[in-house]
């Protein structure tokens, strides 16, 4: 089999899957856009920068000329490739996958693989929990149970992202999962008890200090203030958190004035690359992500993988898949007292090794191959002109 990938850019989540696909059949990575170091900053990190992992091997890639007057990722425009028809056209691929349909450039490759009735395939972790505006969710429930039947089978990452699919009439035989996913065993071979203690000795971190780690943007969206006032209220019943931030963003002065004011440590780490996360997640005892707004949060993989668990608010795309008590917890968005009764717990009563090895399997970048070889084989095997209404 043969199979036509078009992604926005290179991103490092996305590469160890491409890696994987393409040790199983042929497979072409269609890129629309280079992102820059500008790029990195202006979407929220707040310094520029690249990512010092190897994000272009193990698979064949080309970047499509992308004509946009405004080239970039914030606006549907942004990446604009008509040649990708005749760049499709060209490998004469079994399948297209489009790795979601925000930009011009994936619709450019729908109607291609429309035109020369190619089965496509789409990936994404679209969900109904995203916040919209009513107009926008009428008009969604007007054009969606009719639009997105534009493709021929749905990927979808996990729970809330099947109920999206589901929501909108998408048929049920039409839909595989290929759950989203990181390089487990990368992260599990570094997040060694040796990247913990090196660590922690290099911030004055005691061995017996119970440590919460956030990672990400340090923006609004990510309710960072409600981690500080989860550690003010458990300071008061007598236990002692140290909260880790690796990232960066507009509001670190913000986060360090708060946490001086409760007394509560805070070691900033900055912004890390990614070879620098195994360690943090080693340092830490548990990772929280307390976002509003989380269209999955694969920091939460990067954890589990690690062997670290996870208190995870009921916005992220990921809690009921990654923190459904067995590596971690869920809790209501915006609750501190349950935010810091879930990370009492977790320090009190943390998963097994094999507890949190077992979530981290069933979300692995094989799990995420196999859909989309089921998917593709099943739109191969019915024919482009008997698959399902």
């Amino acid at each position: 089999m043969r199979l036509a990938i078009v992604a926005s850019h290179p991103i490092q989540y996305q590469t160890p899957l491409f890696r994987e696909l393409a040790g199983r059949f042929d497979v072409k990575v269609f890129f629309a856009y280079r992102a820059t170091p500008r790029d990195q900053a202006a979407a929220g990190y707040g310094v520029e920068f690249e990512w010092d992992n190897d994000l272009l091997s193990g698979y064949p890639f080309t970047f499509v000329e992308n004509k946009s007057f405004r080239p970039g990722l914030k606006h549907f425009f942004g990446c604009d490739t008509p040649s990708v028809a005749a760049e499709l056209a060209q490998y004469r691929p079994d399948a297209v996958l489009v790795l979601g349909w925000n930009l011009k450039s994936y619709w450019q490759a729908i109607w291609a693989g429309k035109r020369a009735r190619i089965p496509v395939l789409v990936r994404g972790d679209s969900q109904l929990q995203t916040p919209r505006t009513a107009i926008k969710r009428a008009v969604k429930s007007f054009i969606y149970p009719v639009g997105l039947r534009v493709f021929d089978a749905a990927l979808y990452v996990g729970t809330h992202s099947r109920r999206y699919w589901e929501h909108y009439g998408y048929p049920r035989q039409r839909l595989f999962a290929s759950p989203h996913c990181v390089d487990n065993q990368w992260f599990a071979s570094r997040a060694t008890p040796d990247a913990r203690a090196a660590l922690r000795a290099t911030y004055s971190i005691p061995a017996s200090a119970k440590v919460v780690l956030f990672a990400g943007r340090v923006v609004a969206l990510k309710r960072i203030f409600d981690l500080l006032a989860a550690a003010e209220l458990l300071k008061k019943r007598g236990i002692n958190l140290t909260i880790m931030l690796a990232g960066s963003g507009p509001l670190e002065n913000e986060i360090a004035a708060a946490a001086a004011a409760i007394g509560t440590r805070l070691v900033q780490l900055g912004f890390c690359n990614q070879s620098q996360m195994p360690g943090a997640y080693a340092a830490a005892d548990v990772l929280a992500l307390p976002s509003d707004s989380e269209t999955w949060g694969l920091v939460v993989n990067e954890a589990i993988a690690s062997g670290t668990p996870v208190v995870v608010s009921d916005a992220c795309g990921c809690s009921p898949d990654l923190a459904d008590g067995t590596a971690g917890l869920t809790y209501p968005t915006g609750n501190v007292e349950s935010l810091a009764a879930a990370i009492n717990q977790l320090l009190k009563f943390p998963p097994s090794a094999a507890e949190l090895a077992s979530v981290a399997a069933r979300h692995s970048v094989r799990a995420a191959a196999d859909g989309v070889e089921a998917a593709m084989k099943a739109c191969l095997s019915s024919g482009k002109k008997n698959l399902p209404a």
